[in-house]
C-alpha cells in the first residue's frame, strides 16, 4: 500500500471539504442579505399602504361629515322642525316636480341660474385639473425619490456581490496553485523513486553478473591434483578477499539506505512545514473575510438607518401637506389609492 500517496488523498480531500464549506456558507449569508432586503422592501411597502390608508380615514372623518352630504335632508332627524310652508318663492328649492308647485322653465331667475350653473361648472373643472395636475406632480417627485433609492441600494449590493465574487476567486486560485504545486512534488518524488529503484536493480544484475557465482572463478574449486583441475562437488566457498568485498558492498548499501531514510525525512518535514504554511494563509484569509463581512454589515446597517429616517421625514411632510393644502391633500390620498 503506498501511505503517502493515500495520506496525499486524505489532505486534498479535507481541503477540499474545508473549501466546498466556506462556499456553502458565503452562499447561506448571501441568501440571508436578500431575504433581508426583501423583507424591508415589503415593511416599507406595507407602511406606505397603512399611511395612505390612515390619511383617507382623517379626510373622511374632517372633510366628507354626514351633515354635508348631498342626501342627507332625507334622513335628518330634525326635518320636521326645521319645514317650512310648501312654496315661499319662484326660487324655493323645495318646491319639487312631485309637489306641483313649479313646473320647468317658470321660474323668474332662469338665466341667472344658467349663468350661475355653467360659471360653476367651469370653476369645478379648473379646480379637478389644477388638483390632478399636482397630486401628478406630487407623485413624479415620490417615485423619483424612491426609484433613486432603488438604484443606490442596487449599486451597492452589486459592488458587495462583485467583492465576494473577487475574495472566492481568490481563494480558488491560492487552492489550484497549491494544488498544482502537491502534484509537481509527487511527480518529482515518483521519478526519483523510481529512478533509484532501477539504478539499485542495475547494481544488483551488476553485481550478480560480475559475482563469483556466475563467473565461475577457478580458484573456487581448486584440486589437489593442480590448479588446472576443477571439483565442482568440492568447492568450500570463497577467500577472504572476495568475503571482504561483499561485506564493503553489503556497507555501502547499509549506508545508501541510510542516506535514502535521510532524504525521505527531510521530503517529509519539507512536506509538513508547507503544510502548515497553507493551514496560516488560510487561516489569515478567512480572518480577513470575516472582517469584510462585519464592514459590510455596519455599512448595510448605517444604510438602513438613513432610509429609515428619510421615510420618517417624508412621513411628516406628508401630514404637514394635508392639514396645510386640503384640495391638494384630498386628490393625492386619492391619486395614491388608485395607483397602489
Amino acid at each position: 500500500v503506498d501511505k503517502d500517496a493515500l495520506d496525499t488523498q486524505v489532505k486534498d480531500r479535507k481541503i477540499q471539504e474545508a473549501a466546498e464549506k466556506t462556499r456553502n456558507e458565503e452562499l447561506a449569508n448571501e441568501m440571508k442579505k436578500n431575504d433581508k432586503i426583501m423583507c424591508m422592501l415589503e415593511e416599507q411597502q406595507k407602511n406606505d399602504i397603512r399611511n395612505i390608508n390612515k390619511a383617507i380615514t382623517e379626510f373622511q372623518k374632517n372633510f366628507q361629515k354626514p351633515e354635508t352630504r348631498r342626501e342627507f335632508d332625507l334622513s335628518d332627524p330634525q326635518a320636521l322642525k326645521k319645514d317650512k310652508p310648501a312654496r315661499l318663492s319662484d326660487d324655493d328649492p323645495r318646491c319639487t316636480v312631485s309637489g306641483l308647485q313649479k313646473f320647468m322653465g317658470e321660474d323668474l331667475n332662469y338665466d341667472q341660474r344658467m349663468k350661475f350653473q355653467k360659471e360653476q361648472l367651469r370653476e369645478w373643472s379648473l379646480q379637478q385639473q389644477r388638483d390632478w395636475k399636482n397630486a401628478l406632480a406630487d407623485q413624479k417627485f415620490s417615485d423619483d425619490l424612491y426609484d433613486k433609492n432603488r438604484i443606490v441600494l442596487d449599486q451597492k449590493t452589486m459592488e458587495q456581490q462583485r467583492k465576494e465574487e473577487e475574495n472566492r476567486r481568490a481563494v480558488c486560485a491560492a487552492t489550484k496553485d497549491f494544488n498544482r504545486t502537491q502534484a509537481a512534488e509527487l511527480a518529482e518524488r515518483k521519478k526519483l523513486e523510481k529512478y533509484q529503484k532501477m539504478k539499485d536493480d542495475m547494481d544488483e544484475i551488476s553485481s550478480l553478473l560480475q559475482g563469483d557465482l556466475l563467473s565461475e572463478n577457478p580458484e573456487q574449486a581448486v584440486s589437489s591434483f593442480g590448479r588446472h583441475r576443477v571439483i565442482t562437488d568440492r568447492w568450500k566457498g570463497m577467500n577472504q578477499d572476495q568475503l571482504m568485498a561483499i561485506r564493503y558492498s553489503q556497507q555501502q548499501q547499509v549506508l545508501e539506505k541510510l542516506r535514502l531514510k535521510e532524504e525521505e525525512r527531510q521530503r517529509d518535514a519539507e512536506w509538513d512545514r508547507q503544510s502548515i504554511q497553507v493551514a496560516r494563509a488560510q487561516l489569515v484569509l478567512e480572518r480577513h473575510q470575516q472582517r469584510q463581512n462585519r464592514e459590510r454589515r455596519r455599512a448595510l446597517d448605517n444604510i438602513n438607518a438613513e432610509l429609515s429616517q428619510e421615510q420618517k421625514s417624508k412621513n411628516i411632510f406628508l401630514k404637514e401637506e394635508a392639514y396645510s393644502n386640503f384640495p391638494t391633500s384630498q386628490y393625492y390620498a386619492q391619486f395614491n389609492t388608485t395607483s397602489r
